[in-house]
């Protein structure tokens, strides 16, 4: 983005460090890793310590995401520019909201560059084939699926001959009746509790607690307490 250069200048400010920009596109040396490219935002010159920048900058919405540290898909993402740099340290610098500045290091994960390998030679396997990936329930495959088939054509398909879609059509039936029964008994349990809290704010169990919330329109039950 525009703001990358302004996130590594203030980066190399406050660290010390010398960055410089990569314009190149950088594959793995390996000979049966051709297919794993990076492309790096900065280097870091002269440290022993750290050798990649990567720059990211987020506003309201997104600065959800890094409450707990680096969010696991950028984790991701750095692991395999280790992976193809071979390089120990990556440092990540994110602009929040434009008034935060937050630096993050990511040391080499052995393990979890092992397992991007798999994931990623599979992959390629896949794209090699011309073979698309099965659904997997993601949020990516969701909008993938709705890339590709943007409108339907009106036309009717029957899969009656069909074993494996007639057993996943069986199997959403079940499952859409017993969430229906999960989310009865969940309402069930959240009014109970409110019955017996009556006009208090809280409530606390040995796992956890409640809290009823009221404004002039509605009233609601904040379990999250319980997952806590």
């Amino acid at each position: 983005t525009l703001l990358e250069p302004k996130v590594a200048e203030a980066y190399a400010k406050i660290t010390g460090n010398k960055v410089r920009r990569v314009n190149a596109v950088l594959q793995h040396p390996d000979d049966d890793k051709p297919w794993m490219l990076a492309n790096l935002d900065y280097a870091v010159v002269g440290n022993d310590d750290v050798q990649i920048l990567e720059c990211k900058t987020t506003g309201q919405y997104g600065a959800q995401l890094w409450a707990d540290g680096v969010p696991e898909y950028i984790q991701c993402q750095v692991q395999h520019q280790l992976a193809v740099t071979g390089k120990q340290a990556a440092d990540v610098a994110v602009l929040i909201c434009g008034q935060e500045l937050q630096i993050h290091r990511i040391e080499r994960d052995e393990a979890l560059i092992a397992h991007l390998y798999e994931l990623e030679r599979e992959f390629w396997q896949l794209v090699e084939a011309d073979t698309p990936p099965d659904p997997d329930g993601s949020d990516s495959a969701g909008n993938a699926l709705q890339a590709l088939y943007p409108q339907d054509k009106g036309q009717t398909l029957d899969l009656t001959d069909n074993p494996a879609m007639e057993g996943d059509f069986n199997e959403l039936l079940d499952l859409r009746d017993t969430l229906g029964r999960l989310n009865e008994r969940e309402s069930t349990l959240k009014q109970r509790i409110q019955q017996t809290m009556g006009l208090a704010s809280k409530a606390t169990f040995t796992e956890g607690s409640v809290t009823w919330k009221r404004s002039k329109d509605s009233t609601s039950l904040d379990t999250k307490a319980l997952l806590q």
